[in-house]
């Protein structure tokens, strides 16, 4: 196994060659001296001009010194790339590590061997807990994964709207802007304008930052109004409409495949349609959690899916690597196989196939026939730990929803605001007549409407608020995460008080993380100790436990794909139409609180039907 001075990268090395290392570069290029290491025989892509060439690579170092025809240039050691391609290691354009439920170091052993090599990382999560100390632990490893920071864009501890656990100064957001690690100001959202987000705009556009954005599929003059910021990209888009939209407002498209959403397909549906803008097109995963890391890939998924719907190789490669690299203007360091860029290569068998047999990173193999050539030896701050508090006296009683006064009992019905979730994260209003009982309005799982709480778990404090959401299908028990975007706080979704209260004790008892619990008992659960976010276990053991709660959530008749993941994601007030935080239900385009409660009625049992999108 190769230690972590085999890759010094990012730590302690240099993303660019040295004056001594371009003058050996020179030296090596020019027949002077022998290369490190020569990759001999291969076909390589050449993604500038879109050509595959017969040529040898020749490493010196860190760095690529020379493209040559075969046999050109001598070297100290050979690879034999004899009929395999040779291209650059993939770039994931952006990303929350986070939610793979893994640290970075161990989301690094399970897709680096898949060809990932660097990762656009916003570490909003964290950030959310810790502050800026989180901030560093999900965008830094000293594995050979290559990590650069989205800076997150916002973090506030006591915001109008949420609860948050840590605080991320305006002047410290400001400060990252200026890092070289830093490739753009994370994702804002376009439903709230502030001239905090416009000080913050300024600063990353004459650092000369992208601004990466989330326009949760708006169009028109929220979006126009959203692009004035300066927003660089988009990772939202899922039709070839909504990207030639973007690309005529100068806006990138990162095609998003998380394990909510696979906009690969859509996107692609008529390739001819975005053939003439395929240079402003990425790959992203967002929010893609291990075990769809495992079984179905990360940006090697994006190039196998684009390449299936008709996409030409060359130019699947090119969204895969130099598209990303070049629009976040990080191409002079990686993303080609050219001189005085990082030895960052892929070697494969099949380009339609998307499985590299070699992986190496800066000249040293750091992947191998699909598994990692390197150990995860990354620590942990003990900080991270301890970070779910809840309040002493949180119990069943505290997600009642009143529906008269205190005392009366009569049983009626009462019509309240829910959610009905839809592709992934996006939510739309409706209202549901839903029963009362002893003066609570109540889930009614025959029609699929549960109840859906958001507790603080950072103060201790009893901030909570009860909502309805439909989708998930319970017929009996409770799922609960501690990982509520964006303030991580506390999520449980229903069908009885009793069992919303026990999942939330027993995620304060696991220190975070994902369960399951139906009539007093604990199906499963997934430990996530390290901010409530990550599991500090190796990512095989991670991959189990989700197997174990996703097994345990199908038998309460949840059948929804990544039921925890989606749970993660009901209250974000950035996605229409509602969202949930724990100072109550807010209206996502004006960004205002709503009453859950309509009103109350004589007993009534009618379907409730979705409204229209508000």
């Amino acid at each position: 196994m190769a230690s972590l001075d085999l890759f010094p990268g990012f730590i302690g090395g240099h993303l660019v060659p040295t004056e001594e290392q371009i003058l050996r570069l020179q030296r090596v290029a020019g027949g002077l001296e022998p290369a490190d290491l020569a990759v001999r025989g291969g076909v390589v892509l050449a993604l500038h001009n879109r050509e595959l060439l017969s040529r040898d690579v020749l490493v010196c170092g860190e760095h690529i010194a020379a493209v040559t025809p075969p046999g050109s240039l001598d070297a100290q050691r050979e690879i034999d790339a004899e009929g395999c391609f040779v291209a650059p290691g993939f770039v994931d354009a952006h990303i929350h590590i986070e939610y793979s439920l893994l640290t970075p170091g161990e989301f690094a052993r399970l897709v680096v061997p898949r060809g990932t090599t660097c990762v656009l990382a916003d570490p909003n999560c964290l950030a959310n807990v810790l502050g800026p100390e989180g901030m560093d632990f999900s965008a830094r490893t000293g594995t050979p994964l290559r990590i650069f920071e989205q800076v997150s864009h916002k973090v506030p501890r006591l915001p109008a709207l949420e609860l948050g656990g840590a605080e991320v100064s305006e002047a410290e957001v400001l400060r990252r802007l200026d890092s070289p690690l830093t490739a753009a100001l994370g994702e804002s959202n376009p439903f709230e304008l502030d001239g905090s987000a416009a000080r913050k705009a300024h600063r990353a556009l004459a650092a000369g930052r992208r601004l990466t954005g989330h326009t949760a599929r708006i169009a028109d003059r929220p979006l126009w109004a959203y692009a004035a910021a300066g927003i660089s990209d988009d990772h939202n888009a899922t039709q070839p409409e909504e990207v030639v939209e973007r690309l005529r407002l100068g806006m990138a498209t990162a095609v998003m495949a998380g394990s909510m959403n696979d906009n690969v397909p859509l996107v692609f549906s008529q390739p001819e349609a975005l053939a003439g803008g395929y240079d402003h097109l990425m790959f992203c995963a967002d929010d893609r959690h291990v075990g769809d890391l495992h079984d179905i890939g990360h940006i090697d998924h994006h190039v196998r899916s684009a390449i299936a719907c008709g996409v030409p190789p060359i130019e699947a490669y090119r969204m895969a690597s130099l598209n990303a690299a070049a629009y976040y203007r990080l191409d002079h360091v990686l993303g080609s196989v050219t001189p005085t860029r990082l030895a960052d290569l892929m070697i494969l068998e099949d380009l339609g196939n998307a499985r590299p047999h070699l992986v190496l990173v800066g000249g040293k193999t750091a992947g191998r026939c699909g598994d990692a050539a390197f150990e995860n030896t990354d620590p942990t701050p003990e900080r991270a730990r301890g970070t779910v508090r809840l309040h002493p006296s949180l119990a069943a009683g505290s997600f009642r929803l009143e529906a008269a006064p205190a005392g009366a009992r009569g049983r009626r019905t009462a019509v309240v605001r829910a959610m009905e979730m839809y592709d992934g994260y996006f939510k739309r209003a409706f209202e549901a007549e839903l029963p009362v009982v002893d003066g609570s309005v109540v889930a009614e799982q025959s029609r699929d409407v549960a109840k859906i709480a958001v507790v603080d778990r950072h103060h201790a404090e009893m901030a909570l608020a009860v909502g309805f959401v439909r989708g998930f299908g319970l017929k009996s028990g409770a799922l609960g995460v501690t990982t509520n975007c964006e303030n991580q706080n506390l999520v449980v979704v229903g069908t009885t008080d009793d069992d919303l209260a026990h999942a939330a004790r027993t995620l304060e008892s696991l220190g975070g993380g994902y369960a399951v619990v139906a009539g007093g008992e604990v199906l499963a659960t997934l430990p996530l100790p390290l901010g409530g976010c990550m599991s500090e276990r190796p990512w095989e053991v991670v991959y189990d436990q989700l197997a174990e709660v996703t097994v345990a959530a199908r038998s309460l008749g949840c059948g929804v794909d990544a039921p925890f993941m989606i749970l993660s994601f009901v209250g974000l007030a950035g996605v229409p139409d509602y969202g949930l935080t724990e100072r109550g239900l807010i209206d996502v385009f004006t960004q205002s609180f709503l009453p859950t409660l309509v009103c109350c009625r004589c007993p009534s049992h009618t379907e409730p039907t979705a409204g229209p999108t508000t």
